[in-house]
């Protein structure tokens, strides 16, 4: 088991290195170039800027068992045909059972923004700390019920 993470924008890097350092879990953060980091625990994968690069350099390392972490349905999409688990930035595990639903809830979203008059629209909240510690309590959690260990 490896946890791979569409860095890009990231806000939980940081909780996922600990975690993942604490559980021996080997973690790639995938960025593409308009990025610069580094880490002392995880292995970096940088690929050239453009349309969803990060996303197919992601989707190609990945492998059945491995943990993602996106915010992305279509990478959470992939990922899911591939027996992966996928869990978003917020602590919510997107599955074969929920990702139909949130596609189409997206769709429709997308959809009453094209017919509206208003296409301004309010950005997300301010992250918080009560978000970080929801992600890092459902990211153990899902790590747990798992198997935890890097046997798989």
């Amino acid at each position: 088991m490896r946890i791979l993470v569409d860095a890009d924008a990231c806000p939980v890097v940081k909780i996922i290195e600990k975690v993942a350092n604490e559980n021996s879990i080997p973690v790639i953060l995938f960025y593409d170039t308009s990025h610069s980091t580094q880490s002392d625990y995880s292995e970096i994968v940088i690929v050239s800027k453009g349309a969803d690069a990060v996303d197919y350099a992601l989707i190609s390392k990945l492998k059945s068992f491995d943990i993602v972490v996106t915010q992305d349905y279509g990478v959470a999409t992939m990922a899911l045909t591939k027996k992966a688990y996928v869990i978003n930035q917020n602590g919510r595990e997107y599955t074969t059972e929920n990702i139909d639903r949130l596609l189409f809830e997206r769709h429709m979203a997308k959809k009453i923004r094209e017919s509206s008059s208003k296409s301004h629209l309010k950005g997300p909240r301010k992250r918080t700390d009560e978000d970080n510690k929801i992600f890092e309590m459902e990211f153990e959690k899902l790590i747990n019920r798992i198997g935890g260990s890097n046997d798989k």
